[in-house]
């Protein structure tokens, strides 16, 4: 078996390490007689599992103990309706940051529960930049900010927690969670979908300052409820297990590997590379955001016209490298570098797109 280079956006390559591990211990978990994805969570040796998945997750991030940290079913569009029930009150307005479709998304998943300011938005520009903080409109008694730390299908990052005052922040970390180190302090909430650095599709982490959780919010069924996920360790009902299983090996691969700042060296160092030949290509190639607000998880960039694209999906899928097609909503094409994608694998792809700018340019 020859496993190719997969650049999919999400569900995205994972570690063959951890797919290998998995493989082996499918029919026969840790002893027990029976595969993980059979056993009770409530079990002693899944409660061990979920326990050692957080510690490790919050040694990866370095999560501060004031923080609960929540592994819940679903994605990061679930997390996005859940925020204005849980932190803003009724009636409350919540301020909004748009840089991409995600942050368009997190508006219409808050509107029926809120009432949502968007402070700055990035289409009039065609989102090829973060609007500049200067010029965000924020309302000292919004409930929370939100950002999307890093557009996965427009390929405009934050490179760093934006001030927003006394207003807690929150932050969609979706395609960039545990890719280099940030100060967790700086956001009251992160939250994430695992499926491009974390894990499997079909869990998300929550990621909330303890007093954040006090708020009343809206009200709602006790099964939205993140007081009441955190007060019973994520099992208020039953979790998905194998996604958490997948998880806290994968994030256990992650500190085996050197942890976040390994991974920031190794992620710079992939999106330079491609940034590098798009830049050097004369214009054949183009990605049209801003320096400094590029993605170095997802880089979506254009060829000159639709037939040359179709050609490179064709010809780069026959070379090994999988799901560089661009977004239905921008088009084009785009190569997402999660942690697990090696430097060998951003070095292919060059190798790629030079070869095929010489034979068709």
């Amino acid at each position: 078996m020859t496993r190719a280079y997969n650049f999919s956006a999400g569900p995205a390559t994972l570690p063959e390490p951890v797919l290998r591990q998995v493989q082996a211990e499918m029919l026969e978990w840790n002893g027990v007689g029976a595969s993980v994805v059979e056993i009770s969570h409530r079990s002693a040796e899944f409660i061990e599992l979920a326990a050692r998945a957080e510690a490790d997750l919050r040694r990866l991030m370095a999560i501060p103990d004031d923080y609960a940290v929540l592994f819940l079913s679903g994605g990061a569009t679930t997390q996005q309706a859940l925020l204005p029930l849980n932190f803003a009150a009724p009636g409350q307005a919540a301020d909004y940051v748009v840089t991409g479709h995600w942050g368009k998304t997190a508006i219409r998943q808050a509107r029926p529960c809120a009432s949502v300011n968007v402070v700055a938005d990035g289409e009039p520009e065609g989102f090829r930049d973060i609007p500049p903080r200067e010029g965000w409109r924020l309302d000292p008694a919004a409930a929370y900010v939100h950002v999307t730390a890093n557009e996965t299908i427009h390929g405009v990052e934050f490179r760093d927690a934006p001030d927003v005052g006394g207003v807690p922040l929150i932050a969609d970390f979706s395609s960039s969670i545990a890719s280099e180190p940030i100060d967790v302090s700086r956001y009251a909430a992160i939250y994430a979908g695992a499926q491009k650095n974390l894990g499997p599709v079909g869990i998300a982490v929550v990621i909330v300052r303890r007093d954040l959780l006090e708020r009343a919010g809206q009200p709602r069924a006790d099964i939205f409820d993140y007081r009441s996920h955190a007060a019973r360790d994520s099992m208020l009902n039953t979790p998905p297990t194998w996604n958490w299983y997948v998880l806290g090996l994968t994030v256990k691969w992650m500190l085996d590997q050197g942890g976040v700042e390994a991974f920031a060296r190794r992620n710079a160092d992939k999106s330079a590379r491609v940034y590098a030949a798009i830049d050097a290509s004369g214009g054949f190639y183009r990605n049209e955001v801003a320096v400094r607000a590029r993605s170095r998880m997802n880089i979506p960039f254009f060829l000159p016209d639709e037939t040359l694209t179709a050609r490179f999906l064709a010809e780069s899928k026959a070379a090994g490298l999988l799901a560089l097609k661009g977004h239905k909503a921008v088009g084009g094409l785009r190569a997402s570098l999660y942690n697990a994608m090696p430097v060998e694998g951003a070095q292919a792809l060059v190798d790629f797109m030079r070869d095929f700018q010489q034979r068709h340019g």
